[in-house]
């Protein structure tokens, strides 16, 4: 008797309350343990993707979410919104608090450093003022991660969060004890800055400073990390926006302008030439060019008429049309697009930050370690204070000053001068791909070429004058609209210079252009627009249209006074660093493919001219993602490099995703890294660089913990002095910034 297989369904969630990718993990294991439930969280996005059966409800998902410590709601469906609306000032009103905490910490926090520190500041009184200033920081500023603490206690868990916590509480909470019941507060005491190793009670010392610099150092880096996390859902509004706002519709034979979300399936609406197609629909009245590069990565615009379909987003580059509504809303080519983008997002490997994955381990041994050092010193006789101080320092030689330093400032270095140098890093998860990726896959149009038609030759037929040709043909597709009518235009003014007016013209639809330029009677287009005034194309110039054709190029005939004169070549001309770049690519150990929506020709020919042995041409957005899906599933770490919102899932899915600035919003926002310059040598720049700053972040990683962890057996052992503790935290940090500065001497290639 065959077994009934449950039906699946899926659930997208939004987590909140979320302070490390430690927290994603334990949301995902707590998850993962309900029956019939597979659950992937991903803390960047804070998102959680859910498939479950019936014997499971979303109810049920979101209390053991909430049960875990944590918040989740489904989310709300997307909106097309402008920047400057309510979400937009939604999410700046989420960063306002943190700001507000991080500006208070760091203006109380430097004059508490520089008094403890600095002998010549402490005054009669100084360390009542340094109680003043740090307890603001203790209390107000450090509440996210007091919070985070003991929400982690609650659960039997441990993080940064409650390292953090426990160390500065514990040396706000010593400090308070040695300055009321202890001999601090005396008038007059102070803190020499003393390197020696000696027992101490520890009555006559505070380390109001460790607690307040502490708070400031972590919540700069939680700030930045905050201000990246906000742009997650950037790619999904970028593809939403892409979509015209508003459309003109035919009712009752009236014009009238209504918003694109009124619009239905069956409404007959107007597009004019340059305005956007409002969504997916037939051609029902009119004959144009429609460019859909940034959709499908053709680069050459399409001809449609009457009954073709056409593609919402996509731009109506010829003449008037009317199109009938065929797909509204959701069910759109761009909706879903967005919807791939949101899948591959999901989707990605969770890159766990070093530091939380280190202090899995290394919080919870402090505190045990600590907790140990009081029980054997209390029990071994010795007093109270000098059990509790040998305690206290073991956590103040372990609070991580230096490791909240360790990947902000290296990144902030980094990203820094990544900027400098037309390359923006989104954050520290996308370091740690640039070091495993070994394929880098190139999309063609406006990444490896310019993405613009342009005229790149002249074929002329014995006895012709090649200036001749380009004043007579650009003369008469100057006056044509269409992209590859203007790239002949614009490459036939840049040779001979300014082009005569014709003295008559007419536009012939799908074909080319007629008229009469200098008193002679010219035709430009294709082949069948010559035959079909009984022009035949010379054997000569037939080769050389044949040649263009095999190479993936557009040939355009041109003839005057019955007879053909010329062939031009128009294509999408590769950028002239493209070859360089891929040799570059190369010397760093990566295979590149080209990988394009456009013809086979036409890639393969770009692929030869650049150096690249391996294409995969005439693909849909969807099938994008597949072969980058493909490629991951043969073992291989994926770089992509895209500039169209055709790129954008294939970035988001890719281990690396690296967009083109003078690309599409919504490429850019799904990529890990953007290069600013529409030069594909800012790839390996940009590779180098992350490579150099994940290596950076290594060494100041290690670097932190080592200085560290060498004093703890010192603390155990009651042997360290405090202000040795604060050094060797305040060494480790000057260390760990001015390894990060030597970023600042990374050069580009040249």
């Amino acid at each position: 008797m065959a077994t009934t297989v449950p039906d699946t369904a899926e659930v997208e969630l939004v987590i909140g309350g979320m302070t490390c990718a430690s927290c994603a993990a334990r949301i995902e294991r707590k998850l993962n343990r309900l029956g019939g439930v597979t659950a992937t969280v991903n803390y960047a996005t804070e998102k959680a993707k859910v498939s479950y059966t019936g014997d499971v409800s979303v109810p049920e998902l979101i209390a053991t979410v909430e049960a875990t410590g944590y918040t989740a709601r489904e989310p709300e469906p997307p909106r097309a919104e402008p920047e400057s609306g309510p979400e937009s000032a939604q999410a700046a009103d989420e960063l306002r608090p943190l700001r507000e905490r991080l500006v208070t910490a760091v203006v109380l926090a430097v004059p508490v450093i520089a008094m403890a520190m600095v002998p010549a500041l402490q005054f009669e009184y100084w360390q009542w003022l340094s109680l003043t200033l740090a307890a603001p920081v203790v209390t107000y500023a450090a509440w996210p991660f007091h919070k985070a603490a003991l929400t982690n206690a609650r659960h039997g868990a441990a993080t940064m969060d409650t390292l953090i916590s426990v160390g500065t509480s514990a040396a706000f909470l010593w400090s308070l004890w040695a300055l009321f019941l202890g001999t601090a507060g005396t008038p007059g005491m102070t803190h020499p800055f003393e390197l020696t190793i000696a027992r101490s009670d520890g009555a006559g010392n505070i380390y109001l400073e460790a607690a307040a610099g502490v708070t400031a150092f972590i919540l700069a880096g939680r700030y930045f990390e905050a201000r990246s996390k906000r742009r997650a859902g950037a790619a999904l509004r970028a593809l939403l926006e892409l979509g015209a706002k508003d459309v003109t519709v035919l009712r009752g034979g009236r014009e009238e302008r209504i918003p694109v979300g009124e619009l239905k399936v069956g409404d007959r609406f107007l597009v004019r030439p340059g305005e956007k197609i409002a969504t997916d629909g037939t051609v029902v009245e009119g004959t144009s060019a429609v460019d859909a590069s940034m959709l499908t990565g053709e680069s050459v615009p399409a001809e449609v008429g009457i009954a073709d379909a056409v593609t919402g987003a996509t731009v109506n580059a010829g003449g008037r049309l009317v199109v009938e509504a065929t797909r509204v809303g959701a069910d759109t080519q761009l909706a879903r697009m967005a919807e791939l983008v949101e899948d591959a997002q999901n989707g990605k490997a969770r890159a766990q930050r070093l530091a939380d994955r280190i202090s899995g381990v290394f919080v919870p041994v402090v505190i045990a370690l600590a907790l140990g050092t009081l029980g054997f010193w209390l029990g071994n006789g010795a007093e109270l204070s000098a059990a509790f101080t040998a305690a206290v320092a073991v956590l103040i030689i372990a609070c991580p000053c230096a490791l909240g330093l360790a990947t902000p400032t290296a990144l902030m270095v980094g990203t820094g001068r990544g900027a400098q140098l037309g390359i923006l890093i989104k954050g520290p998860e996308v370091l740690e791909s640039t070091h495993r990726v070994d394929t880098i896959v190139l999309d063609k149009t406006g990444t490896v070429t310019t993405g613009r038609m342009t005229l790149l030759t002249a074929h002329t037929a014995d006895g012709t004058d090649e200036d001749q040709v380009l004043r007579l043909a650009g003369a008469l597709e100057h006056a044509s609209e269409h992209p590859i009518a203007q790239a002949v235009a614009a490459g036939a003014a840049g040779r001979v210079g300014t082009l005569p007016v014709p003295e008559d013209f007419a536009n012939v639809p799908g074909l080319g252009v007629r008229g009469v330029v200098d008193g002679h009677a010219v035709l430009v287009g294709r082949e069948r627009l010559l035959r079909e005034r009984a022009v035949e194309l010379p054997v000569e110039l037939a080769r050389a249209k044949a040649g263009a054709e095999a190479a993936g190029r557009t040939a355009v005939a041109v003839a005057w006074d019955g007879k053909a004169r010329a062939v031009l070549e128009v294509a999408d001309a590769v950028k002239d660093t493209s070859a360089e770049a891929v040799t570059r690519l190369r010397a760093l150990g990566l295979t590149p493919i080209l990988l394009t929506g456009d013809h086979r020709a036409v890639a393969e020919a770009v692929a030869a001219e650049v150096g690249i042995d391996e294409v995969i041409a005439e693909v849909m957005p969807k099938d994008k993602v597949d072969v980058v899906k493909r490629l991951q599933g043969e073992g291989r770490s994926v770089a992509m490099v895209g500039d169209g919102v055709n790129d954008a899932a294939a970035l988001a899915q890719a281990d690396l995703g690296l967009a083109m600035g003078t690309g599409t919003d919504a490429a850019i926002e799904a990529g890990d890294l953007t290069l600013v310059r529409g030069d594909l040598r800012a790839a390996a720049d940009a590779i180098r660089l992350a490579r150099r700053t994940l290596g950076t972040i290594k060494s100041n990683l290690f670097w932190a913990f080592a200085y560290n962890v060498a004093a703890l057996p010192l603390a155990a052992a009651g042997l360290l002095n405090p202000m040795i503790a604060g050094a060797a935290m305040a060494f480790s940090s000057v260390f760990v910034v001015g390894n990060s500065l030597r970023l600042r001497g990374f050069e580009a290639a040249s």
